[in-house]
């Protein structure tokens, strides 16, 4: 019975590392759909309990937002949905307009906010190395660290054994 629990566990993680990896996929897709318009400011506000949410907003030279994409959910089947309302506005007066923020939840509205700190962070030049690295370290998915950890777990008892 416990190999049986054991089995549908490994294949739990597995099933949830395909999926991260497909929502990994869609990430990128969306970005680069939205960089060919403009440069994409990114704004994100992870939760770990609540719903994430993720937001890649192209803007123009000129401030004005080309297209927004929002990502929010709390699982793997989260996926991007255009932000109509953004189409066209500056994204300056956006983020300084109550108005115009209040129709966002909370969250949207902190992520809108995040984006808009990484856009003004690149037009003044003041990004740090981690703000534009966008490489994804597939060593560090949460399934790969609990596998890893259950590796270094048994090796160390096996030692033990072998001491003993």
């Amino acid at each position: 019975m416990l190999i049986y629990f054991g089995i549908i566990l490994v294949v739990a993680f597995l099933i949830q590392g395909l999926l991260g990896l497909k929502q990994i996929k869609d990430f990128s897709t969306t970005f680069h759909q939205l960089r060919l318009l403009a440069p994409v400011a990114i704004g994100k506000n992870p939760k770990k309990f609540q719903s994430g949410t993720l937001i890649l907003i192209s803007v123009k030279e000129d401030g004005s937002i080309a297209e927004a994409r929002m990502m929010k959910g709390i699982t793997i089947f989260a996926k991007f949905k255009e932000l109509k309302s953004l189409r066209g506005e500056n994204i300056a007066e956006v983020a300084a307009s109550f108005e115009q923020l209040k129709q966002f939840d909370k969250l949207t509205r902190v992520c809108f906010l995040d984006a808009y700190k990484n856009y003004v962070n690149y037009k003044a030049n003041k990004l740090r190395p981690h703000d534009f690295d966008s490489t994804v370290k597939i060593w560090s998915l949460p399934m790969v660290e609990k596998i890893k950890a259950t590796y270094y777990k048994v090796v160390s008892r096996l030692k033990n054994k072998e001491m003993n």
